[in-house]
């Protein structure tokens, strides 16, 4: 298919909860020790030990790990970053990030591989796809898509049906591996079995974490796991073919702006700085695009895009520990024909409120839906909502100690999908998702 059909159809099922949301206002990070909203009701205990969910809503196994998968292989644990798809014939596909180091199980069966330890056996990190019955989310397949990589931590939907799935690993061939690592990787949603590893090499080489892809312009937006990141803008020569090239830039405010970038609820103009050399084989491109001016962001995370009501491009984005808490961080970026500006749309003051926020959706209200990732010794994980005025409340609590991730709607937006990070456990949550309270 063409960027353009598929556009479309991105466009219709991103814009409805996605417009509730753009379309309002900010508050700024809410004083006090408790969260501020309760659109849901209160958490109410889980009889399986799971996951806390408010009365109306319940969830569903999928998947384990250790499960035997269609291709012989095993479920590999370190489950992260995951999108769905709407595929033919009432079909839905999921596709699963697993963030394993060298030294990791990873499940056994695999096919064409980007990388080998120096043992000869693939590197462990890649993607499983899942194939389910839509109206009945039985698992119908799920099989090993990509083999060969290094911690793939989060990534992104695309509008022509692959996944973004991303490295947060910059290994450089030597000794431990034989190829550079850092790089983007696309799977497409109808895989059938592992897909040969295409590492799309001017989207930059970095610690990565997630993408999102602009549905109007084509343009890929990435963050970065570091405490002193970078937002990255990718232009491609060809909209929809990453692998054809581009431009790499990093975001940078503009000229008159405060340096520390706009206060909670605050907006501020932004621009864009090309960046040289972006397969960067001494990890420095923050580095070089913090020292032209680019600014800086506490470990950015979750990144989602949509269309406001005006019809205008708009992405939120997570930063994991930014602020003056260093509990974490939501911005807003508007992508106007205009120009582009900068929303600090949240920053929380209270692990009650957020802590730690990670992967990131959006919910049929128009609600923003982030992952806790905490690993303290009291630590206690939660899905997160912000309301449309970026007031947060809690939507689940984990009662292991594992972090919640790859939190991703059905296109449809009836069923919401995480993952428990390990033991790789894929939930399936259904309930009241458009009868909000508040």
């Amino acid at each position: 298919m063409t960027f353009a059909l598929d556009r479309r159809r991105f466009l219709s099922a991103t814009s409805i909860a996605f417009g509730g949301l753009v379309a309002n206002g900010c508050n700024a990070a809410v004083p006090g020790g408790t969260p501020s909203a309760d659109p849901y009701g209160p958490l109410l205990p889980d009889p399986g030990g799971l996951l806390d969910l408010p009365k109306g809503f319940s969830y569903r196994v999928i998947s384990r790990l250790g499960d035997t998968m269609t291709d012989g292989g095993r479920v590999p644990d370190a489950a992260d970053g995951m999108g769905c798809f709407a595929l033919p014939g009432g079909k839905l596909a999921l596709v699963r990030n697993h963030e394993l180091r060298p030294g990791k199980d990873s499940g056994g069966a695999t096919g064409a591989t980007f990388d080998r330890m120096p043992d000869g056996s693939p590197m462990p990190g890649g993607t499983t796809n899942i194939v389910l019955d839509a109206k009945t989310l039985k698992v119908e397949r799920q099989f090993r898509s990509l083999s060969g990589t290094i911690r793939n931590c989060a990534g992104g939907v695309t509008p022509w049906g692959t996944w973004l799935t991303c490295e947060e690993d910059v290994t450089r061939a030597g000794p431990k591996a034989q190829q550079d690592h850092g790089w983007a990787f696309e799977v497409p949603a109808n895989a059938t079995g592992p897909v040969t590893p295409v590492p799309l090499k001017a989207m930059g080489r970095f610690n990565r974490e997630a993408a999102v892809v602009d549905p109007v312009s084509g343009m890929v937006f990435q963050t970065e796991d570091r405490s002193d990141g970078l937002l990255y803008r990718f232009i491609p020569a060809v909209p929809g073919q990453l692998a054809k090239g581009g431009k790499l830039q990093a975001l940078a405010l503009a000229e008159g702006e405060p340096a520390g970038g706009p206060a909670p609820g605050g907006w501020a103009k932004v621009r864009w700085i090309d960046l040289d050399d972006p397969e960067s084989p001494n990890d420095d491109l923050r580095q070089r695009g913090a020292a032209a001016g680019a600014m800086v962001f506490s470990r950015g995370e979750g990144i989602e895009m949509g269309l406001g009501k005006d019809g205008v491009s708009e992405l939120f984005f997570v930063c994991t520990s930014g602020g003056k808490a260093k509990l974490g961080q939501v911005f807003r970026l508007r992508l106007d024909p205009k120009g582009d500006w900068l929303q600090l749309f949240f920053e929380s003051t209270d692990p009650a409120q957020f802590n730690y926020g990670d992967n990131l959706t959006v919910s049929p209200g128009g609600h923003l839906i982030v992952c806790e990732d905490q690993y303290t010794d009291d630590a206690e994980n939660h899905l997160r909502g912000l309301t449309p005025a970026g007031l947060p409340y809690d939507f689940a609590r984990v009662r292991l100690k594992t972090e919640p991730a790859g939190a991703c709607f059905s296109p449809d937006g009836k069923v919401l999908f995480v993952n428990l990070y390990s033991p790789t456990t894929t939930l399936a949550i259904t309930g009241p998702w458009q009868h909000l309270k508040a």
